[in-house]
């Protein structure tokens, strides 16, 4: 499993999700729910509290490490993040196959998803600083051979979004996963490559410079 992290950028900080995170994330996830359009978003406190209960299940098992969303301009949490389906290669063993953790603790391929902000996190820079901290860690620190994203088909702004990170685009998967309001939806995959990071990285780090604290604060 690996080892607990938190990610600090200039407009935002992602910390390991803790108990005192609770009731912030409830004020977050109940500001507008206007914008949360098929993303799931945990929607009262016995909500919260099971959305917890699940991210901790999850890190016990190597599954997934989940973050709490923290804007640096006023120190108030906006949403949550997390890595998730780590894979672990186990390089060197025949047959290949996927475990839930290796000797190292330290994943080969990982997905970035289950992102949500409050509307005063969105449009900010919060989210494009949030991705690039997150896979900076993955392919520099862990150095992953790939990260997965996905969205909703029905989600353009998601997919949007996701394409301007410099992920390519793999195709869909119907009948993916569940969706958010009920049912189940299709699902648009992406990804990136080691051997992409670099170009990525560059351009990520050029989009932010755009988004200065002060900057950000005028315009929320």
């Amino acid at each position: 499993m690996p080892a607990p992290i938190t990610l600090t950028g200039r407009l935002v900080r992602l910390e390991p999700m803790r108990e005192e995170h609770l009731g912030p994330l409830l004020e977050a996830a109940t500001e507008d729910r206007a914008s949360f359009g098929y993303t799931y978003v945990p929607k009262d406190e016995a909500a919260v509290r099971r959305y917890f209960d699940v991210a901790l299940e999850d890190l016990d098992t190597h599954v997934a490490v989940t973050f709490t969303t923290i804007d640096l301009r006023d120190g108030r949490v906006v949403g949550s993040t997390r890595y998730r389906e780590l894979e672990y290669w186990n390089a060197g063993v025949w047959p290949p196959r996927h475990g839930r953790t290796n000797p190292s603790g330290i994943p080969d391929a990982v997905e970035i998803g289950s992102t949500w902000l409050a509307p005063r996190g969105q449009r900010s820079g919060i989210n494009l600083e949030a991705k690039l901290l997150m896979l900076t860690h993955a392919f520099e620190t862990w150095q992953v051979h790939r990260v997965s994203l996905k969205a909703d088909t029905r989600n353009a702004r998601s997919n949007a979004a996701i394409l301007a990170l410099g992920a390519t685009f793999e195709g869909t998967r119907r009948a993916h996963f569940p969706a958010s309001e009920g049912g189940v939806r299709d699902s648009n995959l992406y990804s990136m490559l080691a051997h992409e990071w670099q170009g990525v990285k560059e351009a990520l780090t050029a989009r932010l410079e755009s988004h200065s604290p002060a900057r950000s604060l005028q315009a929320a």
